[in-house]
């Protein structure tokens, strides 16, 4: 059987300070009070398009170690960010926030 590999890291939620500092450098972005997560929607030309968007930024949410809750329908792709291990936003969600601006054409 193999070994586990344990990795604690505390994860904390951002304030309401933090959260907005954060918002304000992420253009797009928008706050979902109810669902204590940030979204963002990316229309690109077709599903092919979209497809291949959401491959590199799974491929970046992986080497984070966070992963996005998202939505998509042919040309239209919503991602939903939001960490579960705090029960809210975190550095993380920017982190992968800033990654995705970074990765949208």
């Amino acid at each position: 059987m193999g070994q586990l590999k344990a990795s604690f890291i505390m994860v904390t939620k951002l304030t309401p300070e933090e959260r907005d500092a954060a918002l304000a450098k992420l253009p797009g972005w928008r706050w979902l009070a109810d669902q204590e997560a940030i979204e963002r929607s990316f229309i690109f030309k077709d599903f092919s398009q979209a497809f291949g968007f959401m491959t590199r930024v799974a491929l970046a949410a992986e080497s984070q170690d966070h992963h996005p809750d998202w939505h998509n329908v042919y040309s239209k792709l919503t991602i939903r960010l939001s960490t579960h291990d705090c029960g809210g936003l975190s550095s993380r969600d920017i982190t992968l926030a800033h990654t995705i601006d970074t990765i949208a054409p």
